[in-house]
């Protein structure tokens, strides 16, 4: 269950993100772009869901190979007749934007498809499918009225059927030598057990999903939309539901347990496996939008490593301290990493919401795009939360019924307290959550503006928000700085580990090795980011390279137009109209610059 939170308060109302199509052409490939979306849609439910559509919301993702198929199919049928009703030429650089961003998807799904059996559903504890239906269903799918509760109940019938997919595909995957690690088959079997165990299986405490369930249908009842027998239908409907997922996840610990001898440790990257290098290859270059090589993103990362360390050397004279190592040891000994107690979590929690409220109220100065919906900081649910793990984001719904959440782990040892000022930035204001905020409530534009995320530009906002943070003001000390530094101090190690482990063959206590050296990180998450890295390969690239691609464009810019830059003006470029490849985004400000002359 999600803890209790502290909501800040929604800026006044203000005109929607995205101007209106610049001219005729414009209008008509938004037409064709939404039209092609809606196909999208009726592929992909739980994206509709996502975006507070209702299409399909009885229904899951289809994750067989003839799904994902189906999917690339109409995909490379649709950039066909891209090309031959459009000539982009015609396009203003907003249309584009469009144009190029629909026809490169096309590139980025072949290579999906090509490696899908690289990173089959149980093997990234991030996105593995026995915690993230549950997630879903509890976090995503909103329940305002009784048919959506009825779609709920439909979709916890159909979660087993997806789970056996889920394990017929990992099956094919360990057919072609790719074996999930050895701490990710033992997180599946706990995480299965954990979402049944509890009531309606057995005598203890409510299970998430039966906790869940009856959440929603009470706050139907009480706000008079079903009545009492409604409510018990729907109450007895979920019941059987959850009662009839608790044979699928039996199979998947099997399954788990089957894996368990054979599953790797030490060695676990991708240069292993069969075929490992040309998919690592494909990870970059998807997560990244770049074609960037290994070997160039660590080299980048060792550089940015040693730039960082020196900004840290001169912060910490500044605060009166001979060098980073000795302010450091000065916050470890006011600090000392300390278990998490029930007051300390609702302190954080408390402390991290007020933290995103102060925020919000300097980005007039920076920005003409607010944020508008509320945006909670809560904790991580127990089906997927883990000692030192990293907290994350969601936006919120189009229509602000979902507000914008940040989610933190709270196991294990706290940190320093200074690292909460940087962490909300990332995650909340103005970094995902503001971005997301934005993106959904587009006014004009294509419909898949809303929905397409990238890497590079999402995770490059968050990590360049934290610097644009300490440009607002936002920290409260020079402690809260330094943390900011610390912060990309890791994320650029980062590219070093990621790069180390997938194509030089680190193993794993190697890269938590460097990631507590040039990290900084205490043990316990140094291990919980290296096994993210090496189960989603590449995706940690994305942070770094982004951030240095958008300060690039800023510096760029800058230089070009001298007085007449608009940092307000660039922020709204930036993140105006939702998220986009790096290689567009380089061209909608060289147009921008351009414009300004």
């Amino acid at each position: 269950m999600l803890s209790s939170t502290i909501l800040t308060a929604a800026t006044p109302p203000q005109k929607p993100a995205a101007a209106a199509p610049a001219n005729a052409e414009d209008a008509r490939l938004t037409a064709f772009l939404d039209a092609e979306f809606q196909q999208e849609i009726a592929l992909r439910p739980q994206l509709a869901t996502q975006l507070g559509m209702k299409d399909g919301q009885d229904k899951l993702d289809d994750i067989s190979d003839a799904g994902l198929l189906k999917i690339l199919e109409w995909r490379r049928s649709s950039v066909a007749r891209l090309k031959a009703q459009f000539d982009r030429a015609k396009l203003s650089p907003e249309g584009q934007a469009n144009y190029d961003i629909w026809a490169l998807e096309l590139d980025r799904n072949e290579l999906s498809y090509k490696y899908r059996r690289f990173l089959p559903p149980f093997y990234s504890f991030l996105y593995s499918v026995h915690a993230g239906l549950p997630n879903f269903m509890i976090n995503t799918h909103v329940a305002p009225e009784a048919a959506d509760m009825r779609a709920y109940v439909a979709r916890l019938k159909a979660i087993p059927a997806v789970l056996d997919t889920a394990i017929a595909q990992s099956k094919l995957a360990t057919k072609d030598g790719v074996h999930a690690p050895k701490f990710e088959i033992e997180r599946v079997i706990a995480g299965s057990k954990t979402i049944v165990t509890g009531a309606p299986f057995d005598t203890a405490a409510d299970s998430p999903l039966w906790a869940d369930a009856q959440t929603k249908i009470g706050k139907l009842e009480a706000a008079g939309k079903i009545d009492k027998a409604a409510a018990d239908t729907l109450r007895a409907d979920a019941r059987a539901a959850i009662l009839g997922i608790a044979p699928a996840y039996a199979r998947v610990i099997a399954w788990a347990q089957a894996e368990l001898p054979t599953a790797p440790s030490g060695k676990v990257g991708a240069v292993t496996i069969p075929g490992g290098a040309d998919w690592y290859a494909a990870a970059l270059k998807i997560n990244t939008t770049t074609d960037m090589t290994a070997q160039q993103i660590h080299d980048t990362g060792l550089s940015e490593v040693k730039r960082l360390e020196a900004a840290q050397d001169a912060l910490a004279v500044k605060a009166g301290f001979k060098d980073r190592e000795a302010y450091y040891a000065e916050r470890e000994r006011l600090f000392p990493p300390t278990p998490w107690t029930d007051a300390s979590r609702a302190d954080y929690l408390a402390k991290s919401n007020a933290a995103i409220a102060h925020t919000r109220t300097l980005l007039p100065k920076y920005f003409n795009l607010l944020p508008q919906y509320k945006i909670e900081v809560v904790r991580e649910p127990a089906f997927s939360e883990v000692a030192g793990g990293a907290a994350h984001a969601s936006g919120p719904s189009p229509d602000g019924v979902r507000p914008g959440r940040v989610y933190v782990h709270l196991l294990g040892k706290a940190e320093d307290p200074a690292a909460l000022y940087d962490l909300m930035c990332h995650e909340g204001i103005p970094g995902h959550v503001m971005q997301g905020d934005i993106q959904v409530r587009q006014a004009s534009g294509p419909k898949f503006r809303k929905a397409y995320r990238y890497v590079a530009f999402g995770e490059g906002w968050g990590l360049y928000s934290e610097a644009l943070c300490a440009e607002m003001g936002a920290y409260p000390d020079i402690a809260a700085d330094f943390m900011r530094l610390d912060a990309e101090l890791f994320r650029a190690a980062r590219l070093v580990v990621d790069t180390g482990i997938h194509a030089q063959g680190w193993s794993e206590d190697q890269a938590v090795d460097y990631m507590m050296k040039a990290g900084r990180l205490a043990p316990d998450r140094a291990r919980s980011e290296v096994r993210r890295y090496i189960t989603l390969p590449g995706q940690a690239t994305g942070y770094k390279i982004g951030m240095l691609k958008i300060m690039e464009l800023r510096g760029k810019a800058e230089a070009a137009l001298g007085p007449k830059f608009d940092l307000k003006g660039f922020h709204d470029l930036l993140i105006g109209s939702g998220s986009l490849p790096l290689s567009v985004l380089e061209r909608r400000v060289d147009d921008w610059i351009a414009s300004r002359k």
